[in-house]
């Protein structure tokens, strides 16, 4: 369904109680000149491409190819990320197609999770972008269908995976232009932020003209604290699944913290699932389980520091347009946490549009496609 936008301000403040909380080859003359292609073992490397069966492309797609690229994990260490890469039908415009890097949501930790193995990489919301005239670049992110356990909602590394994929993409799709923008919802609003704050330093020689965050889990680092067997009820929709997510990421990308020190007997098995199910499979196992249950003792300083450096989202820095969007029904991030965030964004100085709409999590993606559309247009219009 769609919902009416909500205001949208410049700076904006808290509202009453929320305040607490195949294409075919085409010449180069069309294209633009082709990307250089990174140096062996430099992020963004491809090290191995195939076509995807056009039952994985993106509705609408004249081209669909898988690739696997060389990028930065956690604590920045070199690592492989897998993504697909989708053109639009027709001939690219003068300089190539602009490009739209899509940062998923929570699919689950597996590998066999990873879009680029189910197949399911954006369905007809992406199709949509793909039809106003946009290239659609999608990381799987790291450790979803390469070697390790996925570092869920490690902001960062996620970032990394989202800007590399832009450098995969034209590595090996000559028609995509350097301009590109971020398109992220949940977890990959999460990405799409972060991504926002080091796309220029990190990526120079590509230009990014800004970013649309949806249904953005933030200040989850400032509930950590709370972690341990006395972790109150939330109402909310899938947040044990997410926190067993982020545990066994964060165990596998720390193992100087001992994260299963801080786990009991069923908080042990729950993330045991959580490395082999894919999201829905996995709060159906873990059930009615508390986030509490979870945890044998509370959470303490080495495990809190960990936390808040793989899941703080940056209040600074942000030197590029960004579209941030809220569901004000969404019982999986929950818009007072927003209302948080972009409190403290506009009081660090951040320039943003923020829009809210009368729906839930996933429902917001569409509420806000209008406005997005506009947004990313005039992004790519202006010089």
């Amino acid at each position: 369904m769609r919902g009416r936008a909500g205001p949208g301000v410049r700076r904006p403040r808290l509202v009453g109680a929320c305040a607490a909380l195949l294409v075919a080859a085409t010449t180069l003359t069309l294209a633009g000149p082709a990307a250089s292609a990174p140096a062996p073992g430099v992020p963004g490397t491809v090290t191995a491409s195939t076509p995807l069966p056009p039952t994985a492309w993106i509705p609408g797609a004249a081209s669909g190819v898988a690739v696997t690229y060389r990028t930065l994990g956690p604590q920045n260490r070199p690592a492989t990320s897998t993504g697909a890469v989708f053109t639009p039908p027709g001939p690219p415009p003068p300089g190539g197609w602009p490009v739209i890097s899509w940062a998923h949501g929570a699919v689950g930790i597996a590998d066999a999770c990873a879009p680029t193995v189910t197949g399911r990489i954006g369905g007809p919301y992406l199709g949509r972008w793909l039809a106003q005239g946009y290239a659609i670049v999608a990381t799987d992110y790291v450790g979803l269908g390469t070697p390790g356990v996925h570092p869920y909602l490690d902001g960062t590394s996620e970032a990394h995976a989202v800007v590399d994929m832009v450098r995969a993409a034209r590595a090996v799709e000559p028609s995509l232009s350097d301009r590109w923008v971020t398109l992220g919802q949940s977890q990959g609003g999460q990405a799409a932020m972060v991504t926002a704050t080091i796309a220029g330093a990190y990526a120079p020689e590509l230009d990014h003209r800004g970013t649309v965050a949806l249904g953005v889990p933030s200040n989850i680092e400032n509930l950590a604290p709370l972690g341990g067997p006395l972790f109150p009820p939330l109402p909310l929709t899938g947040t044990t699944a997410f926190i067993a997510y982020v545990l066994a990421g964060l165990r596998a990308a720390r193992p100087d913290v001992d994260v299963d020190s801080y786990l009991s007997a069923r908080g042990r098995e729950v993330l045991a699932r959580a490395e082999r199910l894919c999201y829905e499979e996995a709060a159906a196992a873990i059930g009615d389980t508390s986030i509490g249950a979870l945890f044998s003792r509370q959470l303490d300083a080495p495990i809190l520091g960990a936390l808040r450096e793989t899941l703080a989202i940056p209040v600074r820095g942000y030197d590029r347009p960004l579209f941030l969007g809220q569901g004000l029904l969404d019982t999986v991030v929950p818009a007072p946490l927003t209302f948080a965030l972009a409190a403290d964004l506009a009081g660090h100085g951040q320039q943003f549009t923020f829009r809210v709409y009368p729906t839930g999590h996933l429902e917001t993606m569409l509420a806000s496609e209008p406005e997005a559309h506009t947004f990313v247009r005039d992004l790519f219009a202006s010089t």
